[in-house]
This record gives structure tokens, sequence and C-alpha cells, in this order.
């Protein structure tokens, strides 16, 4: 366990963000704990929200993964996972590293059994402190309800873009959508910053053009897109082709997406809804906020969308400048939002 964050020097442009993660997304109250989780990249982001989580007068526990394993994790240390056990609301501010998804599933496991408020914050970065965290997120939380209940009514949502995508999403009622806005709940752990809802699809089929960002560690490698883009063909809700002018990130995203039986499966269709953003940073924690449509193939969250089917992986693309449709009703305009 980690003594040294709470003296920790940090840049304050860090402490708007930082509030807004403690005060306004998370609501923690003074007599509450909070589990904080980060990393040696991300010290100086932590140290600027252990100020604010001593400004509300909690009680916390602050640990370092590279003081209590070495990194890439095979496992979420136990003792991790044992204080969120006992905690309220728990903060993840890490950069990812290659093929520990399996580590943030188990911590998930304990946010979902325990039904803890959860930040997750992987990749978090100064700029997105500056940018993403610094958004009105209860003008977010408003826009993404109003999106929610328009695309919740719809049997079918077509989306397509300049670059090229045309992708239509078959929706099953026996799916939820889910509103990750920034404003977290113990019903929903939520990605800072946020601004998104999402559901699991029943049926994808079309092209996307992936001009943005892919995520997991590759975001890291690749970074923004727009030179290379990645053009994905989905049909029956599979991916069945992917093509870069970039053969490594084209090689590398397919192997990614055939791990498992489900790797391939379009497990996650969203929308962005955070209005701080405008332009893509090359960082999928914010990227995908997006105002726009991303996708990820694996894992559905069948904890919370109610999908039956699991994966060992999850990986999110990001497109830009989208028109969208729900059923006849037209949302967005060139990625500007008609609601």
């Amino acid at each position: 366990m980690s003594l040294n964050i709470d003296a920790l020097p940090f840049d304050p442009e860090l402490s708007q963000g930082a509030h807004n993660a403690v005060f306004v997304c998370l609501r923690v109250e003074p007599e509450e704990k909070v589990t904080l989780i980060t990393d040696e990249a991300c010290k100086e982001i932590a140290a600027s929200l252990v100020a604010e989580l001593n400004a509300r007068g909690c009680q916390h526990k602050n640990f370092v993964l590279e003081e209590l394993a070495p990194r890439p994790l095979v496992d979420m240390p136990q003792i991790i996972l044992d204080d969120m056990a006992t905690s309220q609301v728990s903060i993840f501010a890490v950069q990812a590293q290659m093929n520990e998804l399996k580590t943030r599933m188990q911590m998930c496991n304990v946010v979902n059994q325990k039904k803890l408020r959860h930040a997750h914050m992987v990749n978090i970065e100064k700029k997105i402190m500056l940018e993403g965290m610094r958004a009105d997120f209860q003008k977010v939380d408003d826009l993404t309800l109003r999106v929610m209940n328009i695309v919740n009514q719809a049997q079918k949502i077509r989306a397509t873009t300049p670059a090229g995508t045309d992708i239509t999403a078959d929706l099953s009622r026996s799916y939820k959508w889910i509103k990750t806005s920034g404003i977290i709940s113990r019903d929903k752990w939520g990605n800072l910053p946020g601004g998104e809802t999402f559901t699991a699809p029943l049926e994808v089929n079309g092209r996307f053009v992936v001009d943005g960002v892919v995520g997991d560690y590759l975001c890291a490698k690749y970074g923004d897109l727009a030179a290379t883009p990645l053009t994905l063909t989905v049909k029956g809700n599979r991916l069945t082709e992917a093509r870069s002018a970039n053969k490594e990130l084209e090689q590398e995203f397919w192997q990614y997406t055939h791990r498992d039986e489900n790797s391939d499966r379009v497990g996650e269709f969203a929308i962005g809804t955070n209005l701080a953003l405008s332009r893509v940073v090359g960082n999928i924690l914010q990227d995908e906020k997006i105002p726009g449509v991303h996708m990820a193939f694996g894992d559905p969250y069948g904890a919370h969308t109610g999908a039956q089917w699991t994966s060992t992986t999850h990986i999110d693309v990001v497109g830009q400048h989208f028109d969208i449709w729900a059923d006849d009703i037209q949302i967005m305009a060139a990625g500007k939002f008609l609601v």
C-alpha cells in the first residue's frame, strides 16, 4: 500500500477535472470509504484525485500497481480486491498494458458484486483531465438521457460517415441501453470522462471505417487513425474482414478479435455524448465519448445489458462525423446532435 501519493506534488490545472470526478461524478460522501488504484504513469493524476478525496474528508486507501506486482499484471493483486470489497467507491487511474484485460475484469467483478460506484479511468492522461474531465457532466447526463429515451424505443439504428461507414444495428428489447454519462451510480460503473449510452446489439451488418481510434493497448500503439483508417466489414454480427494501409495494425487487430469464439462478435453498440469533445486525441478513454457512434467487438457487458454470451476480450472502434437515424428519426447530422 502506497502512502506517498498524498504528499506528491501535482499541476494545479488537474484540480478541476479531479474535483469533477470526486464531487460531481462519484458524489463521494464524507462517511464513505474509497479504494484508489493507480500506477507509476498516472501518479500525478492520482495525487490530484487524492487531494479532492482529502477535501471531501472521506477515508481512502491508495495502491500503486508496480509496488504490488510486476507489470503487465497476471492477476489483480488480492490486497486490492479485498480492500475494494470494504469500500463504497473505487477509482482505477492506470495506463493499460498488454494482456491485462483479465485483471480489469477481476476488479470489475468485485465492483459488480458489491455495487461500488466505480470510476474506470484506464489510460487517463493530463490532456484528458484538461478536456473531457472538465465537461459539464450534468448537461452531458441530460443529453445522454434524451438520446437513450429515443434509441431504446428503436428497432434499428443506421449510421453513416463521409469516410464510408454505413452500418445498421438491429436491436432487441431484451437488451438494455445503459447510460454512462459521467454521473456514476451503484447500478452501473462508468468510464471517466463519461458521455455515452450503449447496448448489446442483436445483429450488426455493414461497413465501419475506423478513422478515429481502436481500443485497449492498441490505442497507445497506433493513436489517431485518420491517415491510415481501418475498414471493417461486419456480417451477421461477426467481423468478416479488416483492411488498412497499415498492415501491422490490420494484422494485430485481426488477431485481437480472434482470441476466442466471441472475440469477433459485436458486443457493444454505443453513442458518444460528451459535449466538451470535438476532436480525436488518440486516446480511447476520451475519444469514444466524442458525439457519434462507436462499437466494440467482444464481451457485451452482459451483467448490465442482459446479453447471455461472454468473451475474454473487448476492443472498441471509433469513427467520426456521423449521421445517425433511430428508425426514421435522425438524431445526428455531421456529428451534431439534433435532439
